[in-house]
């Protein structure tokens, strides 16, 4: 749940697509062999790894050791992450224990403050990496991790697993948060199309409304924020989306340092914007409710009147791919598909995600290999393969993306025109981004309180020093 990322809130996990055939190992290695990226090893190809261990022996060899992987990775999602450690394991001789607990944040800390921490953690907060790092138990990165990650990923994903000028945490997967769910066929029959700027956007909107005014349960907009202790993540998602294109990637970056407060005008702005969808009847929530609904309705349910032809679009990110009830064909030609959400010229590719980054508390050489080979291009085309996932990792082939709307995400996630930012109340104190932000987004929702006095009161939390 939210409690440990927006990422897997309500979400049980998706099941894997394919299969992957591994062959069998032969040769092992010494630590220390090729250090940089995965261009030498075939990933640059984007496919899984080759017959023996050739891609396999620049980790090394330590048969017989065991390397503990703590996360809040579940189900048939955690089947599929250990999946990805077979042939690593055949040909390092590391065994990969992984465990997933839902409460993952909390005993996270318990267990690193009880002197009790794991080999490593998969870690999807920049801010919750930020405080292991200050308990003094978290090892920086090791040049082969570090290389790595220079050449597999954008900069600005480096960054996130950076505190204090040192690069600890390897990036793992991604998501992408600017999708908008729409019916493919639904806009065809009544010559809509998708937009390509915010203004654009709102036209259709306009368009939707007008032409549905007569019909008081269809709406251009069906939304939900209801998600349990978690709720109100969703309108944070909305506000983080506009922040990031109606004041700009500098701004945004600011503001989630609060070097520009909540309150500041260019945040209100976007904020209203936001506001000028969701707080507005005739926009929403089709198939549900007024506008107030949008607070009581689960993020679960809040797409699904697309299917009904009751609302005509929802924006949730890319892992909503598995809250569509079983035979909903999900594809630009489908029942469902998604489209991205535009910024206000067709130029600029703001794009919002969120993702997951590998920490090493062990001062080992087995847990620092498994780190390595989880920055690698070898692990994250095996994982993406396998289904359900997306990686940012720019030796990811898209083609074995498991279905259309995460081969979408995984080429805006290496499109180099993509100005990526990370969640951003992931990377806000907890007080705030997994506190305030969210109790007072729902409260604006529900209409208790207007734009202005929510934001104050969230930047009156924040934590003083």
């Amino acid at each position: 749940m939210k409690v440990t990322s927006k990422r897997f809130a309500g979400v049980a996990g998706i099941a894997a697509a394919s299969a992957l055939v591994l062959s069998a190992c032969s040769g092992g290695g010494e630590i220390g062999g090729d250090t940089g990226g995965d261009s030498e090893s075939g990933d640059a190809g984007g496919g899984t790894a080759a017959e023996g261990c050739e891609d396999f022996e620049q980790y090394g060899s330590f048969p017989g050791t065991t390397v503990s992987l703590f996360s809040s990775i579940r189900d048939s999602e955690a089947d599929d992450l250990q999946a990805t450690f077979d042939k690593f394991t055949e040909c390092t001789g590391i065994t990969v224990q992984h465990n997933g607990v839902g409460e993952f944040e909390q005993q996270l800390v318990v267990q690193v403050e009880g002197n009790n921490a794991p080999d490593l953690a998969i870690i999807p907060q920049p801010g919750l990496l930020k405080r292991m790092v200050a308990t003094g138990k978290v090892q920086p990165a090791d040049e082969a991790t570090t290389a790595k990650v220079d050449e597999g990923w954008s900069p600005e994903w480096k960054t996130y697993g950076t505190v204090d000028d040192t690069f600890y945490a390897a990036p793992m997967l991604a998501s992408v948060k600017s999708f908008v769910w729409y019916s493919p066929s639904a806009f065809e029959e009544h010559g809509y199309e998708v937009p390509k700027t915010l203004d654009e956007m709102m036209a259709l909107t306009e368009k939707i409304a007008a032409d549905t005014a007569g019909d008081g349960a269809t709406k251009p907009w069906c939304a939900g924020i209801e998600s349990g202790g978690a709720t109100g993540w969703p309108a944070t998602d909305w506000i983080e989306d506009f922040v990031l294109r109606v004041a700009g990637p500098d701004a945004y970056d600011q503001w989630v340092t609060n070097e520009i407060p909540f309150n500041a005008p260019e945040i209100l702005e976007s904020t209203n914007a936001v506001g000028d969808y969701l707080l507005n009847d005739a926009f929403v929530n089709g198939g549900i409710g007024d506008s107030r609904s949008i607070a009581t309705t689960s993020f679960n349910d809040g797409g699904l009147p697309i299917l009904d032809n009751q609302c005509y679009m929802y924006r949730m990110a890319s892992f909503y791919e598995a809250q569509w009830p079983e035979g909903t064909t999900v594809a630009p030609d489908g029942d469902v598909f998604a489209f991205y959400l535009p910024a206000e010229t067709a130029d600029e590719a703001p794009l919002l995600v969120a993702g997951e980054f590998v920490a090493r508390f062990a001062d080992t050489p087995e847990a620092a290999a498994v780190q390595d080979f989880m920055a690698s291009g070898t692990f994250a085309n095996t994982r993406v393969e396998l289904g359900g996932v997306t990686s940012a990792n720019k030796f990811v082939d898209p083609a074995l993306a498991s279905s259309d709307i995460l081969r979408l995400a995984i080429e805006l996630l290496q499109d180099p025109n993509s100005v990526a930012r990370f969640d951003g109340s992931d990377m806000m104190p907890s007080e705030v981004g997994a506190g305030s932000f969210w109790t007072g987004t729902t409260q604006w929702i529900d209409g208790q309180i207007d734009a202005e006095t929510m934001l104050t009161n969230i930047q009156d939390s924040w934590p003083k020093g």
